[in-house]
């Protein structure tokens, strides 16, 4: 069967491969056409555009960047229609996957959305329209079942997809890590502070200015190969830092603490057992927007997926250098608040759920897909 997959950024990269891969095994005569990135097109996708080109965050630079955005989404429907898939599969992105599921389940194509849009955050009515123009959704926070089933749906709950890429189970040698990316031996504070150039310009200066707070510490940057080290350094410019690039796990497992962006990444910072103070900065009309349209307690993915406070977050004009060090000071001692902050993590992997969410998925696709064949 022929599998059009879209994913829009790393994470959707990652976790469309672990499903490819799934689905691959499942189907010998599969073909995938994605729009995604590296690991995608390891896993035989034909890459249409790389998740570089779509990666545009937050209401303002969608609006500064729409001719670019419009002229991909047309791109996509006329790709779609020529390579006439059994499938149309989407991965989170649903500011550009909810366009293209209304137009191919038009069209008659099958459409999966994995990795479901987060519709209760905010304009929950947005539930009826997923549920209109897709054949199944995937939901990957174990109490989105319910919400949907009170609004009269059925989605499937197959786990997080984040085990899957992390080998939670693996031993780690933290001495060979820290001898692969000549780290020393000084406490590690990681600063995670996001994959998208406009993320760092906002975030990566703040966290910056803690560097000569912690003297007993060292400070290393989580960096991604898809910018430049000049773009770094220009950044960093003479702060004490070190940046490992696009080895983020490696990174984590070696920290005794880290600040980190929110995102998906604040979930695999707790599941590698890592105490983390949660960051985040908007532009303004980004910020303006969101105060008004979305309606959730929580940003970051533990205290959401648990409904409670977990980690710190500082959002907007509330992360601060004075705020970040202050957060960040009682988690680096053997103490309270890190003892609490690491109990609560091991319930956050319970709730999780086993590695597997990617495979079982795509055992649910294919056999969807298989009967309707018969």
């Amino acid at each position: 069967m022929k599998y059009y997959i879209i994913a829009g950024e790393a994470s959707g990269d990652l976790h469309a491969a672990k499903l490819m891969k799934g689905l691959a095994a499942r189907d010998s005569k599969a073909e995938f056409r994605c729009w995604g990135g590296e690991k995608m097109e390891a896993e035989g996708g034909i890459l249409v555009k790389h998740y570089r080109e779509l990666a545009f965050m937050g209401f303002q630079e969608v609006f500064l960047n729409i001719r670019t955005i419009l002229a991909n989404i047309r791109l996509c429907k006329k790709d779609i229609v020529e390579w006439e898939p059994d499938a149309v599969i989407l991965v989170d992105y649903p500011g550009f996957n909810m366009r293209i599921a209304k137009f191919a389940k038009a069209k008659g194509i099958n459409v999966f959305y994995y990795i479901s849009p987060q519709v209760w955050a905010w304009k929950k009515r947005r539930v009826h329209k997923l549920h209109r123009n897709t054949d199944l959704a995937f939901v990957v926070m174990p109490f989105e079942k319910d919400f949907h089933a009170k609004y009269g749906y059925k989605v499937e709950f197959t786990g997080h997809p984040m085990p899957d890429s992390m080998d939670l189970d693996s031993p780690v040698d933290k001495n060979e890590i820290r001898k692969k990316y000549d780290l020393g031996n000084k406490p590690i504070i990681a600063l995670v502070p996001g994959s998208r150039k406009q993320e760092l310009q906002r975030i990566l200066p703040f966290m910056l200015k803690i560097t000569e707070r912690f003297s007993d510490c060292q400070f290393v940057i989580a960096g991604v190969p898809t910018l430049s080290p000049e773009f770094y350094n220009k950044l960093i410019k003479n702060y004490p830092v070190k940046v490992v690039y696009g080895h983020t796990h490696d990174l984590l497992h070696v920290s005794h603490a880290a600040a980190v962006k929110s995102g998906t990444v604040t979930l695999e910072t707790a599941l590698l057992g890592v105490p983390q103070v949660v960051v985040y900065r908007f532009s303004f009309i980004t910020a303006l927007i969101a105060l008004m349209i979305v309606h959730v307690k929580f940003i970051s993915l533990p205290n959401i997926i648990l409904n409670r406070k977990v980690v710190a977050e500082l959002i907007q004009y509330k992360f601060t250098a004075n705020t970040l060090s202050r957060e960040l000071s009682p988690l680096l001692a053997e103490g309270e608040a890190r003892s609490r902050m690491l109990s609560d993590y091991k319930q956050l992997k319970e709730l999780v759920g086993p590695p597997g969410a990617s495979d079982r998925a795509a055992a649910i696709m294919f056999e969807k897909l298989k009967n309707q064949l018969k």
